[in-house]
């Protein structure tokens, strides 16, 4: 086997630990936590199906790519839970530890890519990268309000403030998907899984 071939395949075995990242969010029916290889899926579900609700327009190909690729570093860094503030004051040294690590394993022209693509997902500068990050912030949001009484918004006591300060760059990438989304948040709030303030 040649040597591009064997990195290739190391690094594909070894996301496959991606599959025991657990995650905060419960799936639809509130049975346990999803993991994070699931997340990326159901992502990139909602960005082909959601995609002509993007604000511009995008290589949807491109957009899939970032989903698949942006949670790989958790096999490291871990899952940080969106609203635990101590948990994020380290998380950008940790996530690029695992992005030195992981990406590293690659041949070197896939390295540079595989490195860029995650890079271009945390800039939130492209049309693709904000629309991949609006759907990876509306997944949990929707599967919090499947849930109902069972989101870790209730678990964890979030409020209305929080969930609008973590969710509004779905607006960045898609101004309907943001207006669907404060529909839920202001629907979690009256059935009381969200905080008022």
């Amino acid at each position: 086997m040649s040597d591009r071939l064997q990195q290739q395949l190391d690094f594909l075995m070894e996301i496959d630990r991606l599959k025991s990242v657990n995650r905060q969010t419960l799936i639809t029916d509130g049975t346990r936590r999803e993991n994070t290889a699931e997340h990326s899926w159901h992502l990139a579900m909602f960005a082909m199906i959601l995609a002509e609700h993007a604000n511009e327009s995008v290589d949807l190909f491109h957009v899939l790519t970032l989903c698949l690729v942006h949670d790989i570093v958790e096999i490291d860094a871990g899952d940080t839970f969106a609203y635990d503030t101590t948990a994020y004051s380290d998380k950008d040294e940790r996530e690029q530890r695992a992005a030195d690590r992981l990406f590293g394993l690659l041949p070197a022209d896939q390295h540079a890519r595989f490195r860029a693509l995650w890079e271009e997902y945390e800039a939130m500068e492209t049309p693709e990268s904000r629309f991949a990050n609006a759907v990876d912030r509306m997944q949990p949001a929707m599967l919090n309000h499947m849930v109902g009484e069972l989101s870790t918004w209730r678990e964890h006591g979030i409020s209305r403030p929080q969930a609008v300060k973590r969710l509004s760059p779905i607006g960045d990438g898609s101004t309907r998907l943001w207006e669907h989304t404060q529909e839920v948040i202001a629907e979690a709030v009256r059935r009381g899984n969200l905080t008022e303030s």
